[in-house]
């Protein structure tokens, strides 16, 4: 039966499901680091932290699994995009590392928290961003010849990239703000809820930098959005995320506390079904296609074994460590 699959694409879905599930999922505890020095210490701050306190670590085991598979489904593709953006993955370990230390040390160091404060918001602004400049350099193209990465070292460093960086911090602090909104009460969910006002309007212009300066980077891009009859169904994208801005807005004004952080989930998967559109079937854009960057079809299979066993139960898991956390949360924890 497996014969009839194509596995390579099988498992380029498993891998895009995998960066989003991320993205989606550490991507409001990233927003909430953002947020910290605008949250008054203390009691506010307490709070934030407890809302994300159960489930942030477990987060990140989709972040191991994107990787971890595209090192063994696409081994190609790993070997010459991780020479190509070394500099922004590595600070984007950092800052993960960074913002994982100062989170426990806060507790059990009060004497300094107001530097591990400082400490937690610089982790996760420096992880947003480099996972934006990476995303950047990707999309923008990577110079190869042959089988290896040719381009410089700073070759990821350009005003697009830097773009892309930006926009997806302010889009990680909509997700932060929609999320306090959801979970916390009082003084804190007003401010997170006038915070995400103002974030919905950035992150909706950043989409719109973003999307615009896309399809001339390469000329594929700008064929599969803009030229006849593409723009007939790739049109449709854009349309439904105004829609969905137009929603957040009418939500958050409205007093909504749980819509708004699940239509700003929808905001991010219509941005990642436009990266979709933009790359695929390439995993590096313009120069290499899935296939052939894929691992033998026996590896592939073998793999898939693996993931069939492993994917349910971090489902599961990240299932019920949201359940058993749902609900409100004060300095206290969760109630």
């Amino acid at each position: 039966m497996l014969h009839n699959i194509d596995l390579t694409v099988v498992w380029a879905f498993i891998i895009a499901a995998a960066i989003l599930s991320y993205i989606i999922m550490d991507g409001f505890d990233l927003g909430i680091g953002i947020l910290f020095p605008t949250l008054k210490p203390g009691t506010d701050r307490d709070t934030a932290m407890n809302s994300i306190a159960p489930v942030w670590d477990g987060n990140e085991t989709w972040l191991v699994m994107g990787g971890g598979g595209l090192f063994a489904a696409f081994p190609l593709a790993y070997a010459v995009i991780l020479p190509a953006l070394y500099a922004p993955i590595i600070a984007m370990l950092l800052g993960l590392i960074f913002r994982g230390v100062a989170f426990e040390f806060r507790w059990r160091d009060p004497g300094h928290r107001a530097a591990w404060d400082v400490a937690f918001a610089v982790g996760s602004v420096v992880a947003a961003l480099a996972q934006g400049i990476t995303l950047g350099a990707l999309l923008q193209g990577i110079t190869v010849e042959g089988r290896a990465y040719a381009g410089g070292w700073w070759d990821w460093l350009t005003p697009f990239t830097l773009l892309v960086g930006v926009s997806l911090a302010v889009a990680y602090a909509l997700l932060g703000a929609t999320w306090l909104v959801m979970r916390t009460e009082g003084t804190l969910q007003l401010q997170a809820r006038r915070l995400a006002q103002r974030l919905t309007i950035g992150t909706v212009t950043a989409i719109a930098l973003v999307s615009a300066a896309t399809p001339f980077l390469q000329g594929r891009y700008f064929t599969r959005w803009l030229e006849m009859p593409n723009v007939l169904v790739t049109a449709q994208v854009p349309l439904l995320v105004a829609l969905a801005a137009y929603a957040l807005w009418r939500t958050l004004r409205g007093g909504a506390e749980r819509a708004p952080f699940l239509i700003a989930l929808g905001l991010f998967g219509l941005s990642f079904l436009g990266l979709g559109i933009s790359i695929f079937p390439d995993v590096v854009p313009g120069r290499i296609t899935i296939w052939q960057a894929a691992a033998p079809e026996a590896s592939q299979i073998f793999l898939l074994v693996g993931a069939a066993v492993l994917i349910p139960i971090i489902l599961t898991y990240t299932a019920y460590s949201y359940w058993v956390f749902r609900g409100k949360v004060d300095t206290h924890g969760y109630h």
